[in-house]
Formats: C-alpha cells, structure tokens, sequence
C-alpha cells in the first residue's frame, strides 16, 4: 500500500484511523484497555534501519523509492486514545491516529498485535479480579505463552488489579510485585516431605509458602505446621476438589494453632472457577493458562481502520466500508460517556464536523491526548507509574458500570453505543 500511494502521489494525504472492536468476544459484557503504555513506549524507537532496508531491497519486498522513504520514516502526527485500564464497548475508539497516510498505515501491525494481545488479557483478568470480590489473583502464566508475551501478560493482568506475578522480568520493568511458590518438583527431589519443608523454612523463613498436596495434604499440612511453627505463611494446594480441600486445610490449620497461615489455591483456575469458590476459606488465587491465553479470547478483536482522508481538493472527508455485516461510521469521532447517580448508562460517539466534535453536556470525556507532532505527552502513561495509573483508572471504571456488568454469563455489552452526526 505505501509503494503504490508512494507512486501515486497519494501518501502525503492527511488520514485518521481510528482502533475499535466491531463486537465484543465470547458475548462479554464490557472489554479493558491494556498496551497502551507499551505501545508508547515503543513508539518513539520505530525505525527501519539499515540490516531491515537491505532485507526489504534484496528480497524484492519494496522498491528503491519505497526503501528511501523508510529510511527516513518518523511518526510526526498525533494520537489520541482512551486512557489505559478505561473500560470498552464495541465501536469505542480506543485510539485515533493522525497524520498522512504514508505515516499511519505502518502502525497498524504494531497498534493491533499490542492492543489486541494486552486487552485480550486484561479483559479476562478483570473478570477474574472481579470474580475473586477482593481477595487477591496471582499471575503464573509465563509457561503457557511466548516468552516475551508473557511479560506483556503479567503487565496487562495488573491493569485488570492482578496483586503479583511470578515472571521476574515483568516485575523488573514494570515494577510489579514478585511472587512465586515451590513446585513439586522441589519436594520429590527430596527423601521425603519433611526434609524439602526444612529446607524451604531454612532458606527462605516460616513466613513461605509450603505446597502441600505432593503426596498426602492432611499429613503434609501437619508437617509444615511441625516444622514452620504457627507463624507459617502460607500453604498451596494445586489438585483435588479445592474447595473441599480448602475447608479441610482451614480447619486442620485451625486446629494447629496456624490461625494466620493463608491459603492459596492454583490448578487451571479461570473466572468461573474462582467466582465457584467464592464461599471457600480461599485467601488468594494462582492462575495461569485461562489468564495468558484471554480465557478462551486470545484477542481482542480490535480492528485499525481509516474513517477520514484528504481528498485532491485537500479537505478532510470521512471515509467509510459499506461491506455487510463490517459496516462502518465515517468520520473522526469523539468518545462520551453517560454517568447518572455514579453508574455509566450509555457510550456516546459524536462525529467530527468541520469545527470538531461538540461537547456532549452532562457526559464525562473518554480520550485523551497521548502524542502530539509524534512526542508522546501523556505523562504517567508509561513504565511502572503507567501501570499503577492504569490499574488506579481500571478500578474506577469498572466501579461506575451498571451491576450486571459483572455477570460472567453471557450478555450483551453493558452500555449501548449511540453515534451522533453520522452521516450516511
């Protein structure tokens, strides 16, 4: 596409492209934005240098003109997008770009296997968080996907209010709390039980996290209360009815005088099987695979597409398909959001005229400003403070939507979407 607008004069013309979902996956009620962060983080080092523009030359990918071009290719335009951890529906515009066609229609790849991967995650870690009413999820996908999706995962499982991760590299970029248990290998390597506990309290204190169900869990919850004292901090069960062995442990704990040891479960958890052990003695979840793989929507479904160019006479036109079931709004838009009493009740999209959008009263503005003239000015957007902020707004966002939002059964999406000033 860049050679031929190149060939045809075409490039140069102004363009927006806006990023949303047609629809929601899996018939969820409300999707989370997660990446953006990323996504400016990486922004400012897209670059295509000399080891890619010979590749391109040699493989006969592009021509000699369109390689000069990208030697140079800087994004100078602007961006504007929901912030991150703000909650979706379908057709919100999670993110506007601007600038000439030549500059945003290399975005697309990047902008989409960002926000797709990360919002896909976030949205099953909101349920899950949500799911869990408080007590704290922990994320341990990392050996369930691609190495560095993994890290992308444990950020985007903080967004949705994740309280830690077992990945160390995630936890060094982002600042995320590191957590981590022993795995059964650790006691099978070992005579027997009580000698892998000994071990474990000896190097690492009786405040540890002992997995108890590599043989007999009774037995073993006896052993480490033996070996760790009362104060032990906490036990893990990874097998079996969870529930029942939860309040089995509880009790057994109880009894011993271990009244603080906590209990955390894992074990192919995902949002329904949290939300089943709601009235178990659970005081944390370990999930993994539902978690890194979307819970069953590895994507996001978001779509990048332009919806407003410059025509020959240079005046910015909006632009949309008419390809059925993939129709689209043309026209730059505007994102506001309905709240009465406290609780969201309606997305409303206000489509730019030629003096912009107007203001939508007693509605809340949702985008904001992320890069001007291609220099990111979102302060706070990215690196650890990103993700605190974007958790913080994650909180606040879900808090004001309607109750039914919650349900993990299917549903439509929880706020209807109006657009006004469309034209046909």
């Amino acid at each position: 596409m860049l050679q031929a607008a190149l060939a045809d004069g075409t490039a140069s013309r102004r363009s927006v492209f806006e990023v949303f979902a047609r629809r929601l996956p899996d018939g969820r009620r409300y999707g989370v934005v997660a990446g953006t962060g990323r996504l400016l983080e990486l922004l400012p080092d897209l670059r295509f240098d000399d080891e890619a523009l010979g590749w391109l030359a040699r493989e006969g990918v592009v021509d000699e003109r369109t390689c000069e071009h990208l030697a140079g290719w800087r994004f100078t335009g602007d961006v504007d997008g929901y912030p991150e951890g703000e909650v979706y529906v379908p057709g919100s515009p999670l993110l506007t770009v601007r600038g000439t066609f030549a500059e945003a229609v290399v975005l697309e790849t990047l902008v989409l296997s960002v926000l797709n991967h990360d919002s896909a995650v976030a949205a099953a870690a909101s349920r899950m968080t949500s799911a869990a009413d408080g007590r704290p999820c922990l994320e341990m996908g990392s050996r369930r996907t691609h190495e560095e999706a993994a890290v992308a995962a444990a950020r985007a499982a903080a967004v949705a209010g994740f309280a830690g991760t077992s990945n160390l590299e995630a936890g060094r970029r982002y600042g995320l709390p590191t957590i981590g248990t022993s795995a059964h290998a650790f006691t099978l390597l070992h005579d027997d039980e009580d000698a892998a506990f000994a071990a474990q309290v000896a190097a690492l204190g009786p405040s540890t996290t002992l997995l108890v169900d590599t043989y007999d869990v009774a037995a073993a919850v006896e052993r480490a209360v033996a070996l760790a004292g009362p104060g032990l901090g906490a036990v893990r069960l990874d097998s079996g009815d969870l529930g029942e062995l939860a309040h089995d442990t509880r009790r057994q704990l109880d009894r011993l005088g271990a009244t603080g040891t906590r209990i955390t479960v894992t074990s192919d958890l995902d949002e329904h099987a949290i939300a089943a052990l709601g009235t178990a003695p659970v005081d944390s979840y370990g999930v993994g695979t539902s978690l890194v793989t979307g819970s069953g929507a590895p994507t996001a479904g978001l779509v990048y597409k332009m919806v407003a160019r410059e025509d020959a006479g240079g005046d910015l036109r909006g632009v949309a398909k008419a390809s059925r079931h993939k129709e689209g709004v043309a026209g730059a838009k505007r994102a506001w959001r309905e709240v009465s009493g406290g609780v969201a009740s309606a997305e409303v999209l206000v489509v730019e005229g030629d003096g912009g959008a107007p203001e939508v009263p007693g509605a809340r503005p949702v985008q904001v400003a992320l890069v001007r003239g291609g220099e990111v000015v979102a302060e706070g957007a990215t690196g650890p403070q990103g993700v605190r902020r974007a958790a913080a707004r994650h909180g606040e966002a879900r808090a004001e939507l309607p109750a039914d939002a919650r349900r993990l059964q299917r549903g439509e999406p929880c706020l209807p979407t109006h657009v006004l000033g469309a034209r046909a």
